[in-house]
């Protein structure tokens, strides 16, 4: 298989760098929820803080550091991508079973709040796909 520059499309190479900014993103809300004073939460806020637990906060961060690092890989052609982007989309989505699985959480929310967790466990899937095809286009070295 060739993994010269020329063999790979210039939309994949794109495609790459918008999932490390995804990925960033992820990675700085993570930062703000973990550093944020839960008593300086509105109580709203303050009872989904309270009713989250420990293992969802952990996967949340295996999601988005993982998946960082996954995603940079992938930018760089790299094939520890692939298995590392599966970790992350494995991690959201023990991350937001979460949300159906403590009963808490899940008399803390209303469906409408249902569709960002969906939209953020497509993105993922998405981009573990990509770094899937790259790997079997002979992208990655």
């Amino acid at each position: 298989m060739d993994t010269n520059d020329s063999a790979v499309p210039g939309w994949f190479k794109a495609a790459a760098w918008a999932a490390v900014a995804w990925e960033l993103i992820g990675c700085a809300m993570y930062l703000m929820q973990v550093r944020v004073d839960p008593a300086a939460l509105p109580n709203d806020q303050r009872a989904v803080w309270d009713a989250t637990p420990a293992w969802v906060t952990g996967a949340y961060a295996v999601a988005v550091w993982v998946g960082l690092a996954g995603a940079v890989l992938l930018a760089f052609r790299r094939k520890l991508a692939e298995p590392l982007l599966l970790v992350s989309l494995i991690a959201v989505a023990v991350q937001f079973s979460g949300l159906l699985l403590v009963p808490e959480l899940r008399g803390l929310l209303s469906s409408d709040m249902l569709l960002l967790p969906f939209v953020i466990l497509v993105v993922c899937f998405a981009i573990w796909s990509l770094a899937r095809r790259a790997r079997r286009s002979g992208w990655l070295r």
